[in-house]
């Protein structure tokens, strides 16, 4: 896992922004944290990208699935071990509910809730694709799960 920090400038932006683009398109970025700086003229916005290293994001895997992610090399073993349990957790959720794992949560937003170590519905209001309709079916139960094993520091 690599980290790399864009800086755009509020004025003048279209090198940076085009830079980012272009390095967007070829990783496979794991998590984004934003920061707009206030200063005048000198306003920007810094980025700080987490990416998995030697991993292409324009690269797929046959029938257009993108690549697979290792979570045990991603996580940290604490991390890895929750990451588990809650996967275990949404299979039974998913089977009782007669959807697809995915239709629970996927496994990347199992990750940045570990991650994260998200603890309440504003925190999984955070996590991309997390949306009211989920926060209300799997929200409760979900954050019961997190209480009860929270992540180690």
């Amino acid at each position: 896992m690599q980290l790399k920090v864009f800086v755009m400038p509020v004025k003048n932006l279209a090198v940076a922004e085009s830079e980012m683009n272009a390095f967007l398109r070829g990783h496979r970025v794991l998590t984004v944290a934003k920061e707009f700086v206030p200063d005048g003229e000198n306003s920007f916005w810094s980025f700080c990208v987490e990416y998995l290293d030697g991993q292409d994001g324009g690269n797929r895997r046959a029938g257009g699935k993108a690549p697979k992610v290792d979570y045990k090399e991603v996580l940290g073993p604490e991390e890895f071990q929750t990451f588990s349990r809650l996967r275990d957790w949404r299979k039974g959720v998913a089977e009782k509910d007669g959807v697809p794992f995915y239709a629970v949560l996927t496994n990347e937003q199992l990750a940045q809730i570990v991650r994260k170590k998200v603890i309440s519905k504003a925190g999984l209001k955070e996590i991309e694709g997390v949306g009211e309709a989920r926060l209300e079916k799997y929200g409760d139960a979900l954050l019961e799960q997190l209480v009860r094993n929270p992540v180690p520091e």
